[in-house]
């Protein structure tokens, strides 16, 4: 009879996971922080995504240590965040456009602190990520994106 290997599950499997992801990209809660802190540091100077951000976020800290919370979830599968994202998403004035912005900041920052395996790691996730975002905004507004379509508003926020 085949020897059965012991089934790992809930907080050692996740150790696990997050172990393996760590070795084989080199993230670690560190580069989180300076990718987190990095990137926002663009977006706040950005003339398209700043204004979006600062009329809602006043206390930049508070912000930037639960996306460091996202980030670990997303990228090392930690578990630290409890957030709703989408929920939190849905009632901003963007579009596909502003996606495409976030990505390239995005990108760019991931290029400028994460070594390649890393960057590519995170650049991954934060293509799915736009995606789902904006495929969720879309819908929300009664808009059923197809494969390749893009969610748009027009010139005066409406849909």
């Amino acid at each position: 009879m085949p020897r059965m290997e012991a089934i790992v599950a809930g907080p050692e499997r996740r150790e696990r996971l997050t172990a393996e992801i760590m070795e084989r990209t080199g993230i670690d809660e560190a580069m989180i922080e300076r990718l987190v802190r990095g990137f926002y540091a663009k977006v706040r100077a950005d003339v398209v995504l700043g204004p979006i951000f600062d009329a809602r976020i006043k206390d930049w800290e508070p912000h930037l240590m639960q996306m460091c919370a996202f980030w670990s979830s997303v990228a090392l599968m930690t578990g630290r965040y409890h957030g709703t994202p989408m929920v939190k998403h849905l009632p901003l004035p963007v579009d596909g456009g502003h996606f495409d912005r976030w990505l390239a900041l995005f990108e760019q920052a991931a290029h400028e602190i994460c070594p390649g395996e890393a960057e590519a790691h995170f650049v991954e996730r934060a293509r799915r990520i736009a995606q789902s975002l904006e495929f969720g905004i879309a819908g929300a507004h009664g808009v059923m994106l197809g494969k390749g379509e893009r969610f748009r508003r027009d010139q005066e926020g409406a849909v």
